[in-house]
């Protein structure tokens, strides 16, 4: 037998009295001594598969009757930096130092290829939490936020390592990535931003959104940005530059976004201004969205990465290199989930299969590149 588990109700000594059988009669009709029987009616042990089966058998109930797996119910608050679906819904969880901080999963975020599964349940008013599942998970869970894809990689690599550890990605700009580390709102942001001759972007805005804790900023991949473009590039896009034509319409990224940054850093080298190009208003939340886009014939050019060009069937026009790294806050970094993380980040098995995706290279992928 095994030690019950807090989030099974047994429901045996209910049934059994009803039943009008004693502890010891059953105990002889399953085939077990009866401080057996005690000991699974006081929740002490579960049974094992067999006993659980003659135990339904005899009582006329189902195993599922008899060991119930209750919802635990959280009376504490829950933070919802995103706010929540009118009525209440589904989000993810992971407790954030001393605030349970929770991302919804419905609507735009239900949707990644797959449905999520779901850690909890909003009520209906918005403040009550069912937890589904085990409420440890959300022990054992840490929020990753970026736009990076290959973090749903490091995801599965930790997973892997560590059954109970998860990684739970958020896709974010790496701005706003690092104000939701600011706040509290999650424990790692990933942030692309861009370098300047002798100024490392990633490292000055981690400095500035977390001086107050200090923090850790490790390497994690590098990539190549720049234009998702329909199948063989037919308006031959290769540059910033080539917008200046006037006829090539873009979707572009939210303001904030490193990729609009970099854009318009490249159109004032090419001294091209974006009112002259069309869709330079026209703004998507995401590389994939963008994809989307020109996918489907509503725009020539999206701002993105290869990967994902790649994945709806598109060419890409690289513009340039960047370094994406995690932003971890010191007092997070023993956080049980991270450990592992951290030495997933420094496995061969890991960095090889960042090798293996198109425009990416793991050449700073694990490396320390500040800690302040």
């Amino acid at each position: 037998m095994r030690k019950q588990n807090d989030s099974i109700s047994c429901k045996v000594k209910q049934f059994r009295q009803e039943a009008g059988v004693s502890q010891a009669q059953l105990a002889d009709l399953v085939g077990v001594k009866r401080q057996a029987i005690y000991d699974i009616e006081s929740g002490k042990y579960l049974p094992n598969t067999g006993v659980a089966l003659k135990l339904a058998r005899h009582l006329g109930r189902t195993v599922e009757e008899l060991f119930v797996e209750e919802c635990q119910e959280e009376a504490s608050e829950v933070v919802l930096p995103e706010g929540g679906e009118e009525g209440g819904g589904r989000v993810s969880l992971a407790r954030v130092r001393d605030k349970l901080v929770g991302y919804p999963l419905e609507g735009e975020y239900a949707f990644s290829h797959e449905l999520k599964a779901a850690d909890g349940v909003i009520d209906s008013k918005g403040k009550g939490l069912k937890i589904l599942g085990t409420g440890s998970a959300a022990e054992n869970s840490v929020f990753l936020m970026g736009c990076d894809p290959a973090f749903t990689l490091l995801a599965a690599h930790v997973s892997r390592k560590d059954p109970k550890a998860r990684v739970l990605c958020r896709f974010a700009s790496s701005h706003a990535s690092l104000n939701a580390l600011a706040r509290g709102e999650t424990h790692i942001a990933g942030t692309h931003l861009h370098d300047k001759p002798g100024f490392c972007a990633n490292v000055s805005a981690a400095r500035e959104k977390i001086a107050e804790t200090g923090g850790l900023v490790m390497g994690f991949s590098m990539m190549e940005e720049g234009f998702m473009v329909a199948p063989g590039n037919p308006l031959g896009l290769r540059s910033a530059a080539d917008l200046a034509s006037g006829m090539v319409r873009i979707v572009n990224r939210e303001p904030g976004a490193a990729l609009r940054v970099l854009l318009d850093d490249e159109l004032a080298k090419a001294g091209v201004p974006g009112s002259a190009i069309p869709g330079y208003e026209t703004t998507v939340k995401s590389h994939n969205q963008g994809a989307q886009m020109v996918a489907c014939g509503a725009a020539d050019a999206a701002l993105g990465l290869r990967p994902i060009a790649r994945a709806f069937g598109l060419d890409f026009a690289p513009i340039a290199e960047v370094r994406c790294d995690l932003v971890i806050p010191s007092d997070l970094i023993e956080h049980p989930t991270i450990r592992v993380m951290l030495d997933v980040m420094q496995t061969r098995r890991f960095r090889e299969e960042i090798d293996l995706l198109r425009g990416y290279h793991p050449g700073q992928t694990g490396a320390v590149i500040a800690r302040f």
